[in-house]
C-alpha cells in the first residue's frame, strides 16, 4: 500500500510538472513505466547494514533506502535555515543537516517547487542510487515526499565540489598529486557506471560541480537526475534521446546526432581534466570568443604549441614533463570530436594512474600541501603540443 501511494503521488507530480513545462504525454508515459519497479526498489527493504568490497563496489544487498518525515528533515536543517545552505543547483538548495540525534552529518537536497523536470530527476536519482554502492559514488541515504516535497538525503561531503578548489575560491590550490588522485577517483566512479554496474549507466551531467570530495579528499560522482540506464552491451550502441546536460561539457557528437553513448561521459570528463589543468571554468563569458569554451580553447592552444599559456600558474614548474604530456594526451583524446576515437573510462583510469606513478617518481609525496619546483618538471618551454582539429558547435548556453 505504501509504494502504491508513492506511485500515485509521483505520477501526479510528473503529470503536473510536464503540463507546466509544456511537455507531451510521452514523457509522462515513459516516466511511469518504472514506477512499480521503483516502489520495490525504494520501499522493499530499509534495514541498516555496512560493508564494502575490496574493489570499492558494495558487498551489501542493494535496494536499500530510508524514508524521512518532513518533521525529521526540518529538525535536521532547523526548518531549512539559510545558514545551513551549502550549495545551490538546478534542482534546488542543498543544506547541511544532522540526523540520528545529530550524530550523522548529511547533505539534504530540496527540490524547488517551480522546477519543471524535478519529478523525473527525483525518480531517476532514487531508482539508480538505491541500487548503486561504490567508493567513488555519492551514497543516497533516503528521501522525503511529505506534503508534496521532493527531498533527497545523501552522505555529507565535507570538502565540497572539485570546482570549489579550482577557481572562484579562497581555498588554497590543490597540489598536482591531489588533483591526479581526485581525477582518478572520479574516473573510477564513471568506469563502474559504464561497465561494472548492473547494466550500463550513462551519467549525462559529468562536471566539476558534480564531483564531490569527502573529508579525506576522496572523489565521489554525484547528481544522477539526468542519467540513462541501458543494457550491459550498450557501450557499443547508443540511446536516441533529447540533448540534456550542461553547456561547456556537452559532447558535440551527442549534440549533433542526439545519440547518447558512454563516450558522451568521456567527453565531459575530458572537459573536467582541462579544468583541473588550467584552473578555469568550462565556460567563461568575459573573454574573447575563442576563449569562451575551455575545451576548444585548450585544443587550440595544444595545436598551436601555446598550452603553457593557460596552465594553472600554481602548477608551473611543479609537474614532471612526462607526467604532464601523459595527462594532456588523455585529456585531448577524451575531448576528440569523434566518439569512436575517445578512450573508454577504463583506459582513462589506467592512463591517469600511470601519470600519477610518473609524478610520484618525480618526488612529490601524496599528502604534500606545498612544494618547491621539482627537478625535471615541465616549464613553459618544455610543454609539448600536437596538432589537433578544432570543433565548436554547441550554441545553447542553458544546459540543465
Amino acid at each position: 500500500m505504501v509504494h502504491l501511494n508513492f506511485n500515485r503521488w509521483l505520477t501526479k507530480r510528473v503529470v503536473e510538472l510536464n503540463f507546466l513545462s509544456g511537455q507531451g504525454v510521452v514523457d509522462v508515459a515513459c516516466g511511469t513505466l518504472g514506477l512499480s519497479v521503483l516502489g520495490f526498489l525504494v520501499f522493499g527493504r530499509r534495514r541498516k547494514v555496512k560493508g564494502t568490497a575490496s574493489d570499492g563496489s558494495s558487498s551489501l544487498p542493494t535496494h536499500l533506502c530510508r524514508y524521512f518525515s518532513l518533521a525529521e528533515i526540518k529538525a535536521a536543517t532547523q526548518n531549512f535555515s539559510q545558514s545551513f545552505i551549502v550549495g545551490v543547483g538546478g534542482f534546488g538548495h542543498v543544506y547541511k543537516g544532522h540526523i540520528d540525534g545529530r550524530a550523522t552529518p548529511v547533505a539534504i537536497k530540496r527540490l524547488k517547487p517551480e522546477s519543471s523536470q524535478g519529478a523525473h530527476e527525483f525518480k531517476t536519482e532514487i531508482e539508480l542510487l538505491s541500487q548503486l554502492r561504490h567508493r567513488h559514488l555519492v551514497s543516497l541515504i533516503g528521501y522525503c515526499t511529505d506534503k508534496n516535497e521532493m527531498i533527497l538525503v545523501y552522505d555529507y561531503m565535507a570538502r565540497g565540489t572539485l570546482a570549489d578548489h579550482l577557481y572562484h575560491t579562497d581555498n588554497p590550490p590543490l597540489s598536482w598529486g591531489q588533483r591526479l588522485q581526485i581525477c582518478i577517483g572520479a574516473a573510477r566512479g564513471l568506469r563502474y557506471l559504464h561497465s561494472d554496474a548492473q547494466g550500463t549507466i550513462i551519467h549525462r551531467d559529468v562536471k566539476s560541480t558534480n564531483i564531490l570530495l569527502d573529508e579525506k579528499w576522496v572523489a565521489k560522482v554525484s547528481d544522477f537526475g539526468l542519467s540513462k540506464m541501458g543494457t550491459t552491451t550498450m557501450s557499443k550502441t547508443h540511446i536516441s534521446t533529447a540533448v540534456k546536460g550542461s553547456f561547456g561539457y556537452l559532447d558535440p557528437e551527442y549534440y549533433r546526432r542526439q545519440q547518447l553513448t558512454v563516450k558522451s561521459d568521456v567527453y565531459s570528463f575530458g572537459v573536467v581534466l582541462c579544468e583541473v589543468l588550467c584552473a578555469r571554468p568550462a565556460v567563461v563569458h568575459a573573454v574573447e570568443t575563442r576563449q569562451m569554451n575551455l575545451a576548444e580553447w585548450t585544443k587550440s592552444c595544444h595545436r598551436d604549441g601555446e598550452l603553457d599559456q593557460i596552465i594553472d600558474p600554481n602548477m608551473k614548474g611543479k609537474i614532471e614533463t612526462e607526467c604532464l604530456n601523459k595527462y594532456v594526451e588523455i585529456a585531448m583524446s577524451c575531448i576528440d570530436d569523434s566518439g569512436m576515437e575517445r578512450p573508454s573510462m577504463n583506459d582513462v583510469v589506467r592512463g591517469l594512474e600511470f601519470a600519477l606513478q610518473q609524478h610520484q617518481n618525480c618526488g612529490e609525496r601524496n599528502n604534500e600541501d606545498a612544494f618547491a619546483t621539482v627537478p625535471g618538471c615541465a616549464t613553459n618551454e618544455s610543454v609539448q603540443c600536437i596538432s589537433e582539429t578544432i570543433f565548436s558547435e554547441i550554441n545553447d548556453p542553458n544546459g540543465r
